[in-house]
């Protein structure tokens, strides 16, 4: 499905963006992957590149690195994220900026840095990992919904720039998932997230399966004319 594609994910050490680069390998792609640590992915495919997302000037300086092995990227999945789930009046000064930093800041930079060599070549995907709770907006989670609401309106205003260059920018906004970041909530956050899983309208939690069916149909050549648009799984509005 993707012979011939160069991706690039972030924060592929774990979670979901772990099982999106397993999902692009399958299915041909050359994965360039990026986060904090090293990588265990052991593939003749897969190229990692050790980065500190909360850290901007880094970001610039990593994107020098991989075009010295790279000549274009066709696909963008931003999916690294940082969350402390804690109420606003007690949210450390450090886990607040580093929220800004990863999960809105860094995904404007990575996208404007992949988007300049998908110029080059006219041609791009801009997909952006969002989450339920821009749209919910749960209690805890104020710096994080704002974020990842802010990552969607970062993509649909990218998509009215970038569109005379053939690039697309979208957002999959998913439910919980099965993560490091959901086991790392408290207990009490963990039965609110069962009690609103409970009330979608498709009651379960999201799978992988779920998740990769929605990046590729936003990856796909066919999907030249989808741009500005965020998928809510599980019946989310």
């Amino acid at each position: 499905m993707y012979t011939d594609k160069i991706v690039l994910i972030t924060g592929t050490s774990r979670g979901i963006g772990w099982e999106i680069v397993h999902h692009f390998l399958r299915n041909h792609a050359v994965v360039i992957g990026m986060s904090r640590g090293d990588s265990i992915i052991k593939h003749k495919n897969y190229h990692h590149f050790s980065v500190d997302l909360s850290q901007p000037e880094k970001i610039i300086e990593i994107f020098k690195e991989i075009s010295k092995q790279f000549k274009k990227i066709d696909i963008l999945i931003n999916n690294a994220a940082v969350l402390t789930s804690q109420y606003s009046m007690i949210m450390p000064l450090k886990n607040a900026v580093d929220m800004v930093n990863v999960d809105l800041l860094a995904v404007f930079l990575v996208s404007r840095e992949a988007a300049k060599w998908m110029r080059k070549n006219a041609y791009g995907r801009i997909i952006n990992i969002g989450s339920m709770a821009a749209s919910l907006e749960p209690a805890g989670d104020s710096l994080y919904a704002a974020c990842k609401a802010g990552i969607q309106t970062l993509a649909n205003v990218m998509a009215k720039e970038f569109s005379s260059f053939k690039i697309t920018c979208n957002t999959l906004a998913i439910t919980a998932f099965d993560s490091d970041m959901l086991r790392q909530h408290s207990p009490t956050a963990q039965e609110k997230i069962k009690e609103i899983i409970k009330n979608l309208p498709i009651p379960r939690m999201a799978e992988k399966e779920d998740i990769f069916h929605v990046i590729d149909f936003f990856a796909s050549e066919r999907s030249s004319y989808i741009t500005a648009q965020t998928i809510y799984l599980g019946g989310i509005n």
